[in-house]
Formats: structure tokens, C-alpha cells, sequence
């Protein structure tokens, strides 16, 4: 069997034991919680005012009992995890829909917002860091590292309410909200057809350059707040791995064969310094999955996010804040997973190394 196929089905095993023992821990917090304080999330949400304490009492217990909430941990975990396998992932009373179609509904929003944000940062970083890194102490080097340290030092809901203020607030150029109103009653009316679920696509697909310039117009600021810390992150690594490779031997004898300096950058040391930016790379996209989620709050994008808001407003729902947990973990998991196998294909040392362990 090639190292890379070996390597790819060893990756992927790791995937289910690791959303194993996460939920494990998850449903581990939930158990905290008396049986009697879970049995209310059950309630109707118009439950009849004049009904007794004895009658409250035991239709409590009715509902412990037909959910099994006094029962062991691992019983109670297994009907659980059932519930993760028949499509619905329980049923939500702060969302009155089950948690899977909910959280299904809305991940369009949130995946298109993560996958500019993944590809703004990735090529700027990688870009960014070797111009760096090659041109150590010039003009542009010491523009970028302090760029990027005020980049880091900024919390992501402090800049975000700065781009509202200057951009939204004062100039009137980008507006919070996925879509402006007068687009959003042609959604309502069903004039629009969504395809994809991703506006910017639909959009093109619909041969509506307005909305398409419109969606974009609405997602600048997010992808800005979540893409410039983990494009600082990425160029730090990308620009300290660079400087270790302009001095190494293969460079100097590119160098005085006379190579192009360009060619000598990307041909040479892009390559050999791309599987530790690779690894930063990972990083990055597994905290913009989850601090996607921020970003959606704070510019009111009606994301996965709504999910987690609305399970939190009053009386915590179990259900739909596993279920967010659950959808969480399996979206960072799915995308280590391709990453790692990214890094693999290019890095052989990567592979091998894993195949030793």
C-alpha cells in the first residue's frame, strides 16, 4: 500500500475516536445538571398556568422517565448518540424544530463566510511571509511585522466594532446584515432561486450581478475581522521559516548557478518551507470555523451561530447547544483531516513520520 493512501486511512480512523472521546466530555458536562432542571427543557412552551404542583410533579416524572434522564451515564449516552444517527439530533424547544435541520439550514451562511475568509488569509499569509522573510530588515519587512503585531494584539470583536463604527456608522459603506432589505423580500418572495445557499454563487448562477455585488458589499467587513489575525499569524511563521531557508546550502548553490532570484524564492525555497506553514495553516482554518461564529454575532449574519444564541437566551437547551457543540467538532475535525493529508502530499517527512509512530 503507497505511504500516502496508508497515511490518509490512518488520518481519517483518528477522526471518529477523536468525536468519541469529545462527546464523552461533552455529554459528561450535561450529566452536571439535576434530572429534574433537564426535565423542564421538555416543557410545552405553553405549559397550562393553573396545573397544581402535584400535577407538575408527576408530569416531570413522566418526562424523566421517557427520556431516561435518571439513568447511568453511559445509558443515557447511547440514546444520545442514537439520536445523532436518525437525522434529527434531538429536538430543540428554543429553536421548536429539531437541531440537524436547523443547524443544516443555516451553515451556507457560515460556510461562505469561512471559505473567504480561508481564502483571503492563506495566500496573503504565504505571500506576505516570504516577501518578508526573503527582504529581511527592508521597507516592506518592517511594514509587515508591524502590521502584524497590531494584527495579534487586536481582539476580534474590538476590530469588528471599529469597522462598524468607521465603515458602517460613519462613512455608510458597508452595512451589518447578510443582504440588503429590498434584496431580502425577493428571498421571501421566492422570486430567487438558491441554489447553493451561498449568495455570492447563487448570485452569478441567478445572473444577478446586483445581489452579487451587494453580498459582497456585506461580507467585507466579517471576512476582514476574521482573516487579519490569522493572516499575521501565518505570515510570522511563513517570514521565520523563510529566513531559515535563504541561508542554507541549496539556495547559495542556486544562487551561483545564476538562477533567477525569482525562480531561486518560489522554485526553491517556497516549496521546502511550505509544510511548517502547512501546520500554521491548520491551525488557522480550525479557529476561523470556530470563530466564525463571533464574526456572525457581532455583523448579524444568521448563521450556525443563531443556533447557539437562541439555545443560551433563557433556560439552557441541552439539545441544540450539543448538537452545536457536535457540529462544531465534526467541522474542525473534517477539515484537519484534509489539511493534514494537504500537508502529507507535499511534505513526504510528514507521512513518514506518522507511519514510524
Amino acid at each position: 500500500m503507497p505511504p500516502l493512501l496508508q497515511f490518509i486511512i490512518r488520518r481519517f480512523l483518528v477522526v471518529p475516536v477523536s468525536l468519541i472521546v469529545i462527546t464523552l466530555v461533552l455529554y459528561g458536562g450535561v450529566m452536571l445538571t439535576p434530572p429534574e432542571a433537564r426535565a423542564q427543557l421538555y416543557f410545552p412552551a405553553r405549559m397550562n398556568q393553573n396545573l397544581t404542583d402535584a400535577q407538575l410533579e408527576k408530569f416531570q416524572e413522566e418526562i424523566i422517565e421517557r427520556y431516561h434522564l435518571r439513568d447511568p451515564y453511559l445509558v443515557q449516552y447511547s440514546y444520545w448518540v442514537g439520536s445523532l444517527f436518525d437525522g434529527t439530533w434531538g429536538f430543540s424547544q428554543s429553536l421548536n424544530e429539531e437541531v440537524l435541520p436547523a443547524l443544516l439550514k443555516r451553515t451556507p451562511v457560515t460556510l461562505e463566510l469561512s471559505l473567504y475568509s480561508l481564502l483571503l488569509l492563506i495566500p496573503l499569509g504565504l505571500i506576505s511571509g516570504v516577501i518578508s522573510g526573503w527582504r529581511r530588515s527592508g521597507i516592506f519587512d518592517r511594514l509587515f511585522r508591524g502590521t502584524a503585531f497590531l494584527s495579534t494584539s487586536t481582539p476580534m470583536f474590538i476590530l469588528a466594532m471599529v469597522l462598524l463604527s468607521a465603515f458602517y456608522i460613519n462613512l455608510g459603506w458597508f452595512a451589518p446584515g447578510r443582504i440588503s432589505l429590498n434584496y431580502g423580500l425577493e428571498f421571501s418572495n421566492g422570486t430567487f432561486n438558491q441554489i447553493t445557499g451561498l449568495l455570492t454563487i447563487d448570485s452569478l448562477l441567478n445572473g444577478r450581478l446586483d445581489i452579487f455585488a451587494d453580498a459582497w458589499k456585506h461580507l467585507a467587513m466579517p471576512v476582514f475581522t476574521l482573516s487579519l489575525y490569522h493572516w499575521a499569524t501565518l505570515g510570522r511563521v511563513t517570514r521565520s521559516t523563510m529566513i531559515a531557508e535563504r541561508d542554507k546550502e541549496y539556495i547559495l548553490a542556486a544562487k551561483a548557478r545564476g538562477v533567477r532570484e525569482r525562480r531561486v524564492v518560489w522554485s526553491h525555497a517556497f516549496y521546502n518551507m511550505l509544510s511548517p506553514s502547512l501546520t500554521s495553516m491548520t491551525l488557522s482554518a480550525a479557529t476561523i470555523v470556530t470563530g466564525v461564529f463571533v464574526s456572525e454575532i457581532i455583523f448579524d449574519f444568521n448563521g450556525v451561530s443563531a443556533v447557539i444564541v437562541k439555545a443560551m437566551s433563557g433556560i439552557p437547551d441541552s439539545a441544540a447547544a450539543l448538537g452545536f457543540a457536535v457540529y462544531s467538532v465534526i467541522m474542525v475535525l473534517l477539515l484537519m483531516f484534509v489539511l493534514d493529508v494537504l500537508q502529507a502530499f507535499f511534505d513526504p517527512r510528514v507521512r513518514e513520520g506518522v507511519l514510524r509512530s
